[in-house]
């Protein structure tokens, strides 16, 4: 079967691999679509010759987990493999798999994994958000645009903060310039660098910040000065790999479950089969992508 591996010169090519060999825990899946999330790539180039990216993962079950957990064979499902999951089929514990509706498509799905729960694990950690003032930056993203999504049916006034508005956002709520005196009580930070400190400094007294990405791969540089009009603010971060695995199936079946009652849309911005992966992670270092990207391995 064709995987994306890691070639020697740190680039990617689609080679032919044994079939994968499940733990008893794992279903095997065929892979319909994989989405490249933002961290695949900085593994890429820190990963040897040979290593396997590739987490979210949607398709079919060809091969249900021996152990009689999970989804059965022949079930469309959606989830997070450890590696490899931009291959043509992967093994993927059951625990961390749920079935896709009817009326979602798998290609559409397999924008979810990573981005959903991200956003979903970190707008839950903001609690209760009725009513308030939060602020979102990277809205565009494939976990911004769910994070501005989910605030908002959390019943939050939602600001999400962009390099330059595009035509018709400012009507939605996106700016490039915060202004003085701005007053938000809670935020969500994916690029760090001198936009988290930009952040601090737009929140209440009180207010809470969750840091959970670099994408500017800038330092910090905040004193306890930055504080001064913005006491008891908070800073806490997430990591996606500091999770719970036990958790993402029923976690993935909340937002399934949005998505088919159209409450949540999936942005996708471009799809590439497996063979065109080195093009497709040469398109996300590029910048400016709207929503996931997702490469392809069997029609759905």
């Amino acid at each position: 079967m064709l995987s994306v591996q890691v070639t020697a010169g740190r680039g990617l090519a689609a080679r032919d691999i044994p079939e994968p060999l499940p733990a008893p825990d794992e279903a095997v899946v065929k892979v319909v679509a994989s989405s490249i999330n933002r961290g695949e790539l900085a593994l890429i180039g820190m990963r040897g010759e040979g290593w396997r990216p590739g987490q979210d993962v949607a398709g079919v079950v060809s091969s249900a987990a021996q152990d009689g957990s999970g989804p059965a064979t022949g079930t469309r499902v959606v989830g997070l493999a450890e590696e490899g999951a931009w291959s043509e089929r992967v093994a993927v514990r059951a625990s961390r798999l749920a079935e896709v509706p009817d009326n979602v498509e798998l290609e559409t799905a397999a924008a979810l994994p990573m981005a959903g729960l991200t956003a979903l694990r970190t707008v839950r950690s903001l609690g209760s958000i009725l009513g308030a003032k939060v602020l979102i930056t990277g809205p565009r993203g494939g976990v911004g645009s769910l994070q501005v999504q989910l605030a908002r049916l959390g019943g939050a006034d939602v600001t999400g903060l962009v390099r330059a508005p595009g035509v018709g956002e400012s009507a939605s709520g996106f700016v490039s310039d915060l202004g003085d005196g701005a007053a938000f009580d809670a935020a969500l930070d994916a690029i760090g660098g001198d936009t988290l400190r930009t952040v601090v400094g737009a929140l209440c007294p009180g207010g809470k910040v969750v840091w959970f990405g670099s994408s500017s791969a800038e330092p910090t540089a905040l004193s306890i000065y930055d504080f001064v009009g913005h006491e008891g603010v908070s800073v806490s971060t997430y990591f996606s790999y500091a999770q719970d695995p036990r958790q993402d199936a029923d976690d993935l079946d909340i937002l399934l479950r949005m998505v088919e009652q159209d409450k949540v849309q999936l942005k996708t911005d471009s799809r590439w089969p497996l063979t065109d992966a080195q093009a497709a992670i040469e398109r996300m270092s590029a910048g400016g992508v709207r929503g996931k990207i997702l490469l392809t391995a069997f029609a759905a």
